[in-house]
């Protein structure tokens, strides 16, 4: 029988258990070759940020940054913030530091060596700093013709982990450690390289399903989850940079 036989093997699996299997090795690696926790922090999030930056679709960008509003508010720092890369303007960067317009973010992503109950919380509030901030939707010229503007799109929120504290990791303490977070404060998905990744779902009624995938496929379910759900948010509202420019 052929490879393209029904009984030849998933390569599409294989791919990603080997991408896997690279991340494990450079996080790993960075974790035992650097002993200061903010040193080995930075090392572990500029590995995901890499992973992110390869092999996203070219119209988004991940960068580490903040996030600012046309009032002038500002979020907490975010180790990942992915935004819509071609009409989204950076408001300011200079050496490394970004601040990125509201309107243009579809996800935050903080990123720690462990799950555990204080950095879901952790995560959470760092999310929550993104979703409070005001953002605008102007009308969208599309075709020579004004289009209303469209509804806010919501903001994804999420933990990238290398290993779990908990002992099963996605035992009761995780489900309630999630089920315990405002609707501000919301993870939506994660990964655990060396446990599993996870998706979130609410109800109407606000009760918490959770997905989870076998550790073999953390990366794989956590990535494209993700891919999933930005596609199901579409286009970011346009900006109304006049409310941008009332600052001045």
């Amino acid at each position: 029988m052929s490879e393209c036989g029904k009984n030849a093997p998933n390569k599409l699996s294989a791919v990603y258990a080997g991408l896997q299997h690279r991340l494990q090795a450079a996080l790993i690696s960075s974790g035992s070759a650097v002993e200061h926790a903010g040193a080995k922090g930075d090392e572990t999030e500029a590995n995901w940020l890499a992973l992110l930056k390869r092999h996203l679709p070219h119209r988004y960008q991940a960068e580490t940054g903040f996030v600012m509003d046309a009032q002038g508010q500002q979020s907490d720092q975010i180790d990942i913030v992915v935004y819509d890369r071609q009409y989204t303007p950076e408001l300011y960067n200079v050496a490394g530091q970004k601040l990125i317009p509201a309107e243009g973010v579809y996800a935050v992503l903080e990123v720690k060596q462990a799950l555990n109950k204080g950095h879901i919380e952790y995560s959470g509030g760092k999310v929550s700093s993104v979703r409070r901030l005001k953002r605008s939707s102007a009308p969208i010229v599309h075709l020579g013709s004004e289009h209303e503007p469209r509804p806010l799109t919501p903001i994804l929120g999420g933990i990238l982990t290398t290993a779990s504290d908990w002992t099963p990791p996605f035992g009761e303490p995780f489900t309630a450690g999630l089920g315990a977070r405002p609707p501000e404060q919301r993870l939506d998905i994660g990964c655990v390289v060396n446990a599993g990744g996870f998706e979130t779902l609410y109800d109407d009624d606000g009760a918490l399903k959770i997905a989870i995938s076998p550790p073999e496929h953390a990366l794989a379910f956590f990535f494209l989850r993700f891919l999933h759900r930005l596609q199901r948010i579409g286009t970011v509202p346009a900006i109304d940079y006049d409310t941008y420019l009332a600052a001045f």
